[in-house]
């Protein structure tokens, strides 16, 4: 397999992002709500490169100590290589960069694999919030506490 790059977003892969994004999730974001996400202040995205293309994408809100993973994604093409582990230590290289102390998300309950992702990174189960999603399923809150 091809080594995976990680770097920071720029213009020239929001479309491939937003692809992603349609493929990954029940409520994709469009390409405007997107582009002002990029904007906001408290935003950092990174991306996964294979062979000069992205597969793979995350992003958090940083805000003084604190940071909330607010989306994870891997192409479907490319998922079991461990692409979201290299994303995930991407995030925590940020994190630590930018001086956060403390990692928090939401993830279906129903999104076994993804909680377990999130296990081996050293998250905690710490609550619910019912009907977290606008389709009703429940957000199960992970906290990494000890960055």
């Amino acid at each position: 397999m091809s080594d995976i790059i990680i770097k920071n977003i720029s213009d020239e892969y929001i479309d491939e992002v937003l692809k992603i994004n349609s493929l990954s999730f029940k409520d994709p974001w469009s390409k405007s709500s997107f582009t002002k996400e990029l904007e906001n202040k408290f935003a950092h995205y990174i991306v996964a490169l294979r062979d000069n293309l992205v597969v793979g994408y995350a992003g958090i809100w940083a805000i003084l100590d604190e940071a909330h993973i607010i989306s994870i994604a891997v192409h479907p093409d490319y998922r079991g290589l461990d692409i979201s582990v290299h994303l995930m230590n991407g995030i925590l290289n940020l994190c630590k960069t930018i001086g956060v102390k403390e990692l928090t998300l939401e993830v279906r309950t129903s999104n076994t694999i993804a909680q377990n992702l999130y296990k081996k990174f050293n998250f905690k189960e710490e609550g619910i919030r019912k009907k977290y999603y606008p389709d009703g399923e429940d957000g199960l809150i992970m906290w990494n506490r000890n960055l």
